[in-house]
């Protein structure tokens, strides 16, 4: 059972524009942005990552990037356009504030199961490539680096709520109720039994705990698939008594 660290990209010149970027290409980290992705990178030095794969759009590998350097060893990400951002479709590239007049927009906040964007792509498929997405790289990562693995998704904000909608059993009709902030991590772990999420839209704290120590790295210390009864005591008690 690997551990997924999702991150959301940095703040983009599109997102202080006001603007629905999806696909468009050109679209970079502000100097906020790059600014949050390097505090990412510190947040997640400690984790010793096995894998990093990223929306191949800027603003995602810009993000990606300043996570990977800060890494003890060397770490490239690699590109998977399933967890490129939604495709908009003539949305795309319009102001936020004039979407919003559109008769569309009431049913993305509040059925986005049955939203189809005009020239685009459906919530519904989206969601589906996504988790299908992270579910097969997890399944590979715990096959070559062993199901003690922590890897690294780079990716748009409407995926990772998507994703985290999966994980938490919740139907697409109410992910709109996850908030996913830019540059912000959120953490899952898929065991046989269930999907457990371990934390969403993180934005502050060292996250090595993630790692065990090397000599702990024995199938006896692996994680339980059953959820704890009354909530257990935590990682760091869990790495002191394995």
């Amino acid at each position: 059972m690997p551990t997924l660290i999702l991150v959301r990209h940095g703040r983009s010149t599109a997102n202080t524009a006001g603007v629905l970027a999806g696909r468009t290409p050109g679209v970079h980290l502000d100097e906020a942005g790059v600014k949050q992705a390097v505090a990412v990178g510190e947040r997640l030095a400690g984790v010793r990552l096995a894998a990093a794969v990223t929306s191949p759009l800027e603003r995602c590998r810009e993000t990606s990037k300043e996570i990977t350097s800060r890494q003890a060893e060397r770490l490239r990400a690699s590109a998977d356009k399933q967890l490129s951002e939604c495709d908009y479709g003539e949305w795309q590239g319009r102001p936020l504030k004039d979407l919003a007049k559109e008769k569309l927009w009431k049913t993305v906040q509040a059925q986005p199961s049955a939203v189809t964007f005009p020239g685009g792509e459906s919530m519904r498929a989206m969601q589906d490539r996504a988790v299908a997405a992270v579910r097969r790289h997890d399944a590979r990562i715990a096959a070559e680096h062993g199901e003690d693995a922590a890897w690294l998704a780079v990716s748009h904000g409407d995926l990772i709520k998507s994703i985290l909608a999966d994980a938490l059993g919740t139907h697409l009709d109410l992910f709109q109720r996850i908030h996913v902030d830019p540059a912000s991590v959120s953490i899952i772990r898929y065991t046989e039994s269930r999907p457990f999420v371990i934390g969403t839209n993180t934005h502050a704290g060292d996250l090595a705990w993630l790692t065990p120590p090397r000599k702990s790295r024995r199938r006896s210390t692996r994680a339980s698939s059953d959820a704890a009864v009354g909530g257990g005591a935590g990682p760091g008690a869990q790495t002191a008594t394995s």
